[in-house]
């Protein structure tokens, strides 16, 4: 029988389910993967906004992140909310230390760094130690555009010009590592660009109308774990970067509707339409 897939989120906790080291553990579910956390923070959050924080020990975090590696034959990684500069040093020792030791394991690292509505997360301090120690680590780096015009300084992300830009400058600043710079609503079909290790890039849209929803809570947190799951089971970048787009997209148009918000994506959904094409088929086999 073949080694089951092991994939590992380091992120905050979401008690309301949508973003976070839940719907991380719901998107390696649905795509197949053994799915196991080490928690940098819990968070009193819902789909309106976020009530409260409390930080994990950054020792206890990399004791969470060896405690997993040192039993489960984890082949990915995505790091999601960290924090704090100490958190964020120690997640980049530790992680550094087992890619010595574990070959072929790839970690994607969503720089959760500025808010949807532009507001940032991290202070410049914190910001330096995550641009300097851990994005160079990564196989690919997957920022939001707010994210990725704090990093480059090149100003706001508006038009698919100032996405490819930037994305190139940022595969310059880190090292030539892969990024995938998030352009949102905000570009023209939902446009996405993938600049891979050689420097070419791929432009990733979703073909049709964009949908018009309150269902994006999480999306960001989804689509980094999405990618750590396919790389993990051994797809290429490229098609574990587009693959997990589509996955996404699709939990946004299933969307169950939840909360007052910004709600959750339906981090299930392949496998409910899995279940009802099998029902219609005769059997659940």
């Amino acid at each position: 029988m073949p080694e089951q897939t092991v994939c590992l989120s380091i992120a905050g906790s979401d008690p309301s389910g949508g973003a976070g080291i839940q719907a991380d553990l719901k998107t390696f579910a649905a795509l197949g993967v053994y799915g196991a956390a080490a928690i940098t923070a819990m968070t009193a959050q819902n789909t309106t906004g976020v009530q409260g924080v409390r930080l994990v020990d950054p020792a206890f975090v990399a004791q969470q992140v060896e405690s997993v590696f040192d039993d489960l034959p984890v082949s990915g990684v995505k790091t999601g909310m960290l924090g704090t500069s100490a958190i964020i040093a120690a997640v980049a020792e530790a992680i550094e230390a087992q890619l010595g030791r574990t070959p072929g394991l790839r970690v994607v690292v969503d720089p959760v760094m500025v808010a949807r509505s532009g507001d940032p997360l991290l202070d410049p301090k914190a910001v330096l130690v995550l641009r300097d120690r851990l994005l160079p680590l990564a196989h690919v780096v997957t920022p939001n555009r707010h994210e990725a015009s704090l990093l480059t300084g090149l100003g706001p992300i508006e038009s698919a010009d100032d996405l490819r830009r930037t994305a190139l400058a940022l595969f310059e600043l880190v090292g030539r590592r892969p990024v995938l710079v998030k352009g949102g609503q905000a570009i023209d079909g939902a446009l996405d660009l993938l600049v891979d290790g050689h420097g070419s890039e791929y432009p990733m849209a979703i073909a049709g109308a964009p949908i018009v929803t309150r269902s994006t809570h999480g999306s960001g947190c989804t689509l980094s774990a999405a990618i750590a799951a396919l790389l993990g089971k051994g797809h290429s970048l490229r098609e574990a970067c587009s693959g997990a787009k589509q996955y996404v997209y699709g939990a946004i148009e299933h969307a169950p509707g939840l909360g007052r918000g910004h709600g959750p994506l339906d981090h299930l959904w392949l496998r409910r339409i899995d279940e009802r094409t099998r029902v219609r088929g005769g059997g659940l086999g």
